[in-house]
């Protein structure tokens, strides 16, 4: 019930995000009243430089697409903002260079310990 209630019972966000985007908070405060899982996901975005979408949703131990509709939300009231992620070779397909993905993991569990 909880995810469900989380996205108010939307299946899909208002802008596109992939499982890979970065995002950032911006230090706009929503205008609006926010969810108690749309306050932990800006914690989360306000916490690191940037997160993926994927880390905000192992954090919050939600679905994927419900913290894409949570993240939309967040996007539209100005709180934070995504960056779509980039391959090497422009292509949706090509394969990230295996040392800058090698010092993302990194980088992730240096942040976790």
């Amino acid at each position: 019930m909880r995810p469900y209630t989380a996205s108010g019972g939307r299946t899909r966000p208002a802008v596109a995000l992939d499982l890979l985007s970065l995002v950032t908070a911006t230090g706009v405060r929503p205008r609006t009243a926010l969810g108690a899982e749309h306050v932990l996901a800006l914690r989360l975005c306000a916490g690191a430089a940037a997160v993926t979408v994927a880390e905000v949703a192992g954090q919050l131990r939600l679905p994927v697409v419900v913290v894409k509709v949570l993240l939309s939300d967040l996007m539209e009231s100005g709180a934070v903002t995504a960056q779509a992620p980039r391959f090497p070779g422009g292509g949706p397909f090509a394969a990230a260079d295996d040392q800058t993905l090698l010092r993302a993991v990194l980088d992730g569990l240096r942040r976790r310990l």
